[in-house]
């Protein structure tokens, strides 16, 4: 088995996830395209003697042999154990915690992670956040990178870079057999949403990184993409009619104290303006009122649930930097394409729905630019006494390009304005 997780947690239950495969990187998985019979267990214990849910699970291989119970009839705010059996193999041991009651102010400790490239750093964070009494880990995306695999690096990922249905299994299996992994998923729930490298670098919609692929190449990359990732990842999204739309954007509570938005920043968005990459600003459809970065619907969505939620935090749980990197963005200035600062006008909608909504109650978690940053959401970024209305924190990487250095490698002009 490719390890165990669980993820997002609700007051009654969770997802549980396994993935069964003896031999992972051959084309059958060492299953002979037979399915499998998988009992599930959870229980007070990690012993085991108290069994408080169990079921079995028929593992298809027209879904990679993946594992997903929607366990339920749990009680809310505590630690439960999990694993799971196929024949005489035994998973190891996970941890569930159910979310608190609804109402409820029990308070919350989480990790958030985002940009782990297995070719550039071992997974050593995560040794870490398997050693703390963590209750809840977010992962913000770039779970793989697509890259095909480069000599001289400290690992090397395995086979071209990925566009069909298999070859994005074997990259998720050969990253789920890190051990670290292993052990942050097995340790607390998840919540999981995906970037850019889950399907192409920088891609938005139909539009990929390489001019040569079509809307239409793109599409069934995508399919491929996204049908991956679910089957390696424990979450609870809801039926499509397409792999290639499959609708991510989810949100749950911890109790009364905090609501998770999870977003989706790629799927629906318009192609970068002015080419991509960072250029001098204004620029081309820069400041256009018709570019997203969420599409109508899931801005819809996001603004009228921070209207309806009393929960005292909103945390917004996305892939991309929200923040400018300059202080007081002006014109001549250089901006980063693939980041919020690419969309102003779609951000200027999103900071007037915090701004009427959840001022002085909203929290943004990022990634994706591989640097910390703490940064002040004001309701305008036009000027700096415009009044403040959220916080965001910018995670660096797990293991990619840019650890350490004083500079940002996306925002090279701006490093007075970072604060690690």
């Amino acid at each position: 088995m490719l390890g165990v997780a669980s993820g997002d947690p609700l007051p009654t239950g969770g997802v549980l996830w396994t993935r069964i495969a003896p031999r992972p990187m051959e084309a059958d998985w060492g299953m002979d395209g037979v399915r499998a019979r998988v009992a599930w267990e959870v229980a007070d214990d990690d012993g085991f003697s108290r069994i408080v849910r169990k079921g079995m699970y028929s593992a298809a291989p027209e879904l990679g042999y993946s594992v997903h119970i929607e366990v339920d009839g749990l009680l809310p705010d505590r630690w439960y154990f999990y694993r799971f059996r196929v024949g005489d193999a035994v998973s190891q041991v996970g941890r569930l915690r159910t979310a608190p009651a609804d109402g409820t102010r029990t308070p919350l400790r989480f990790a958030f992670a985002s940009c782990q490239h297995y070719e550039t750093g071992l997974f050593t964070a995560y040794e870490h956040m398997a050693a703390e009494e963590l209750d809840l880990i977010a992962h913000l995306g770039d779970y793989i990178y697509e890259y095909a695999g480069i000599n001289g690096r400290v690992r090397k990922h395995d086979g071209f870079e990925c566009r069909s249905l298999q070859e994005y299994r074997r990259r998720y299996a050969q990253y789920k057999l890190d051990p670290l992994l292993q052990a942050a998923h097995a340790r607390a729930p998840w919540i999981v949403t995906w970037d850019d490298h889950e399907v192409d670098n920088n891609y938005a919609a139909d539009v990929g990184e390489n001019i040569y692929e079509s809307a239409e190449q793109m599409r069934a990359r995508r399919a491929a993409a996204y049908q991956a990732w679910w089957e390696h990842q424990p979450v609870r999204v809801p039926r499509a009619a397409s792999w290639a739309d499959l609708s991510i954007r989810r949100s749950m509570n911890w109790g009364a104290l905090a609501r998770f938005w999870v977003m989706d920043t790629r799927q629906y968005r318009s192609d970068q303006p002015c080419g991509d990459g960072t250029q001098k600003i204004p620029c081309g459809d820069w400041g256009s009122v018709q570019q997203t970065m969420l599409g109508a619907e899931q801005e819809r969505w996001l603004v009228n649930g921070l209207a309806e939620s009393r929960s005292t935090w909103q945390v917004l749980a996305q892939q991309i930097m929200f923040a400018p990197a300059t202080t007081k963005p002006a014109p001549g200035d250089s901006a980063y394409m693939d980041v919020w600062g690419g969309y102003p006008k779609a951000r200027d909608r999103l900071l007037a729905a915090i701004g009427d909504r959840a001022p002085g109650r909203t929290v943004v978690i990022s990634g994706d630019v591989h640097s910390n940053y703490v940064q002040d959401v004001r309701r305008g970024f036009d000027r700096p006494d415009r009044p403040l209305i959220a916080t965001e924190f910018v995670g660096t990487s797990i293991s990619s390009d840019g650890d350490g250095g004083e500079r940002s490698a996306y925002f090279p002009e701006s490093a007075e304005s970072q604060r690690t």
